[in-house]
Parts: structure tokens; sequence; C-alpha cells
């Protein structure tokens, strides 16, 4: 019994904690929990080849193509557990939600390439949009440096910063916030 206490414990620290990506390309000494900064525009491209422009406003982002809808950006790698599991319930909210929420996964590795990451989707039945190139380290640079994943920014309808959250976090609790923005 305190062998199954054991490993469900572990587990649960596992699940709730994040993935650390201080190894990853981060250069920034600001913390991942303050608000957003402004910096410079990006393009991350889509695995599928659509771009999406994102543009610094004075408190949050605009991202082409997706005006007039709550944005949910999850900065997230393909060898973090925690990032795999959010992964049916991101699923869930873009089904919920798709007529005025997206989700754009912001890969943070270097060397994959899209068709590596078409297979991950595949394989993990992802239904929301991934992007994957060198600007995606840009972007995790302009909202205040990534040290740990998953890590999301909940951005409302006028591309306004509404909330974060590190490491692995309820579906219901997203859920929740994206309501109060929609």
């Amino acid at each position: 019994m305190r062998a199954w206490f054991t490993i469900f414990m572990t587990t649960l620290v596992l699940l709730w904690s994040g993935c650390s990506s201080e190894s990853k390309k981060s250069d920034d000494k600001s913390s991942s929990t303050t608000q957003p900064t402004k910096n410079e525009k990006v393009t991350l491209q889509s695995i599928d080849g659509k771009e999406i422009i994102v543009t610094p406003l004075e408190k949050g982002f605009s991202f082409s193509g997706f005006e007039n809808k709550v944005v949910l950006v999850n900065f997230f790698a393909t060898w973090c557990p925690p990032c795999k599991a959010e992964i049916p319930h991101l699923n869930n909210l873009q089904e919920k939600y798709k007529d005025n929420f997206v989700v754009i996964s912001v890969l943070l590795e270097e060397n994959k390439s899209n068709e590596e990451i078409a297979s991950f989707m595949k394989y993990n039945d992802i239904h929301y949009i991934i992007t994957n190139g060198s600007e995606n380290f840009k972007f995790a640079q302009n909202v205040g440096g990534v040290k740990n994943i998953p890590l999301m920014f909940l951005y409302d309808k006028t591309g306004k910063y509404s909330t974060h959250y590190v490491g692995a976090i309820p579906e219901e609790m997203i859920d929740a916030d994206i309501k109060k923005v929609l």
C-alpha cells in the first residue's frame, strides 16, 4: 500500500509541476510568471505552413487570422510529460469553443522537422495549431521568457492579456477563465 502511495504522489508531483526548460534556448532572466512584455513582432509558422503574425499590443498581443477570438498560447515540448498530459484537455477546449477560441501551441525545441511534429500530432490526436521554428524562441522572449513548461497565456478577443498558467492545470480552471473573457 505504501508503494502505491509513493508512486501516486510522485506521478502527481510530475503532472502538477511542469518541465524545466533551463537547458533549452532561453537567455532571459525575467520570471515567466510576470505579465507579458511588449517587444518585437514575430511570425510564427504552423506546421502546415500558415503564418501567424504576432504583434505586440500595449497589454498583450494580436494574432493575425484570429482577430476577435480568445487565444490560448501554449508553450510546450514533445518530451515533456505534463505537456502531453494536457493534450486531451486542450483538444476538449478547442472543440467546445471552436467558434470563438483557438489554441496555438508554440514548440520550444530546436531541430524538429514539421514531419516529426505532424507525426507527434497524429499519434497524440491533437486538434489544434502547433507552430515550429526559430521565431517561437523570439516569441517566448516577448512574453517575458519561458523557464518552465507547460506555460500558457490566455488573451481576450482584443488580444489583451488575461491570465497565465504554469505547469499542468485542470481543464475546469482554464474553461472558467475562457468563459470570463468570451
